[in-house]
């Protein structure tokens, strides 16, 4: 099972990519579309499930995982836990869950997630990430518009007395926490003994999920990408992904936000005010409401405000969904990332402004003409 507030879809898809190149035939029940299913579920025929453990309502607790992942832990539906310290608590028992024979997997570049590592004495405990203490560790990244590559290092105290050093591991996809999600999957692998060119096979031919960092289409040299992020997390980690694609380019980062949840944007307010510093410009759109009622403050306005007041140097409201291609003209130029971010119906934006900006641009030509 693979719990985390930010990153679990993507985690879980690559979980059961990896399992599915070493032979072990996966079912996978995912939160989101895997482009290469076409769904998000895989029936398989053997013993294994790779499962999404959605936190959202607490009932990730009662999944009975041999193995647990956690990825990060952020607050986040504070509007059921009430408070950050609940939410860490909840994490503790999904880990607590795993029988003796199982084991964790642990993100060590968290703080919230390295905290509970003292705590779990009698459980077999696997960390990944950055830090250099991770017991599957990524160095070297380099990043390319094709993807990342990068050396992953095992250390032999967890795998068996045997050091592995995996070099030049491609990953079709930008964004160090990409990277970072990948090293899950691969502790599992070497866990369960996976080859090495297994390993690296099943990322290099890693197709990704629907709505994480998806380009819709392009027009007249601006590229749109849809993505699913909507916690200042998200929305900051995807932005450095954009920032790498237009990176020694003359190319330009604009993100479109559509807040999902009053409560969300309330509880996290300051927090969104300044998770946009990867974006050169910034579009707020009303908050999609997901049946709430609104709150004092937590509006596009007071966001945009926000952002400004926070050192953002171009913030502007969406006046409309119908006005997205004619404000994003007036910003984009060929070379330019539109980033449209948020859980909502947003996406249909994304998908739609393509051919807009098309039309857009044959109108302009026709009145110069």
């Amino acid at each position: 099972a693979v719990g985390g507030t930010h990153g679990k879809t993507t985690t879980t898809s690559m979980v059961g990519a990896m399992l599915e190149e070493g032979g072990f035939d996966p079912t996978v029940i995912n939160g989101g579309i895997v482009h290469k299913y076409g769904t998000n579920t895989r029936m398989g025929s053997s013993e294994w499930m790779v499962v999404e453990a959605d936190e959202s309502d607490g009932t990730f607790t009662k999944l009975p995982a041999t193995v647990a992942v956690v990825t990060n832990i952020d607050p986040e539906h504070l509007d059921h836990y009430g408070d950050y310290d609940s939410i860490k608590n909840a994490f503790h028992t999904f880990i607590e869950n795993i029988p003796f024979y199982g084991f964790a997997v642990l993100c060590i570049d968290h703080p919230a997630v390295q905290a509970m590592i003292p705590e779990l004495t009698d459980r077999i405990v696997v960390t990944y990430g950055f830090n250099p203490q991770a017991d599957v560790h990524a160095t070297n990244i380099r990043t390319s518009a094709a993807g990342s590559t990068f050396d992953v290092k095992f250390a032999e105290s967890v795998f068996g007395g045997e050091e592995l050093i995996l070099r030049d591991v491609f990953l079709p996809m930008l964004g160090r926490h990409n990277v970072q999600n990948s090293l899950a999957s691969l502790a599992i692998a070497r866990r369960m003994g996976m080859a090495a060119a297994s390993m690296k096979n099943a990322l290099s031919g890693f197709s990704g999920v629907k709505r994480r960092f998806t380009k819709t289409g392009a027009a007249n040299g601006i590229t749109v990408i849809d993505d699913y992020g909507h916690h200042p997390v998200e929305i900051q980690a995807v932005l450095k992904a954009a920032r790498q694609a237009v990176e020694g380019t003359s190319g330009r980062v604009i993100a479109v936000m559509q807040p999902h949840r009053y409560t969300r944007l309330s509880s996290l307010f300051h927090d969104f005010c300044t998770c946009f510093n990867e974006a050169d410009s910034v579009l707020v759109a009303d908050v999609y409401e997901a049946g709430e009622q609104p709150i004092e403050g937590a509006s596009k306005e007071k966001l945009a405000e926000g952002i400004l007041s926070c050192g953002h140097k171009h913030v502007e409201v969406l006046q409309s969904p119908d006005m997205l291609a004619q404000q994003i003209a007036g910003i984009a130029r060929e070379g330019d990332y539109v980033i449209c971010l948020g859980a909502g119906d947003i996406t249909k934006w994304a998908y739609a402004l393509p051919d807009q900006l098309e039309k857009l641009h044959g109108k302009t030509k026709k009145q110069r003409a």
